[in-house]
């Protein structure tokens, strides 16, 4: 089975909730891109809040293409994300497991946006131990053999609104309340080899 989806940046516990039942994920990098999306930013928690790591774009119009989109790097975003992932995950209990992976992507020089995604996402995947595969969808093929995904998670709506993710609550470093669709990072490095097994049971009851 196949499924079709935007390219996300450290995608949300939901996404992969929705990608974890196929064999293929292919990634539609030729749509328009579209700002403040979850295409270049994601959400992870430290000690006082929920806090969205943005990576800087050149653009951004409508009519660029998500494979054209630029990451602007006379931004220091890369310190700004590898210190904020540090400081909400360094004391995880699987940190020191799998920062050591996530680490050498950001150290990589990135001009495209789509291709530093897709280089986190593989390694996401790998890391939980995903069978799903990769690749870059090709508007030559027969779509209507693929589930069509694309659209479906907004930043503007949130995840109570789509009948994909179902929390189930998982010992997070800091506070009393839990709080659900954070970026993988969150679960993987907190639970570590727990992660595909809560995000199975993550999947709402149809």
């Amino acid at each position: 089975m196949a499924i079709i989806t935007e390219l996300y940046h450290l995608p949300a516990l939901e996404y992969f909730v929705a990608i974890q039942d196929y064999d293929i994920v292919y990634l539609d990098i030729e749509e328009d891109y579209q700002k403040q999306t979850y295409r270049n930013r994601t959400q992870i928690r430290l000690a006082n809040k929920v806090e969205t790591l943005s990576i800087p774009v050149i653009g951004g119009n409508k009519k660029v293409k998500s494979s054209q989109i630029r990451i602007d790097n006379s931004q220091k975003w890369k310190n700004v994300h590898l210190r904020g992932i540090q400081s909400a995950y360094g004391k995880a209990p699987y940190f020191e497991f799998y920062f050591p992976y996530f680490e050498p992507v950001y150290n990589q020089k990135w001009d495209l946006l789509a291709d530093f995604n897709h280089a986190l996402l593989t390694v996401c995947l790998k890391m939980i131990q995903s069978k799903t595969k990769l690749q870059i969808l090709d508007y030559s093929d027969d779509l209507k053999e693929f589930n069509d995904f694309r659209g479906v998670i907004q930043t503007k709506k949130s995840f109570e609104c789509r009948n994909i993710y179902s929390p189930v609550p998982y010992q997070q470093l800091f506070g009393l309340d839990f709080v659900p669709n954070l970026s993988i990072i969150d679960l993987l490095f907190c639970m570590g080899p727990e992660t595909a097994n809560i995000l199975n049971q993550s999947q709402k009851k149809q």
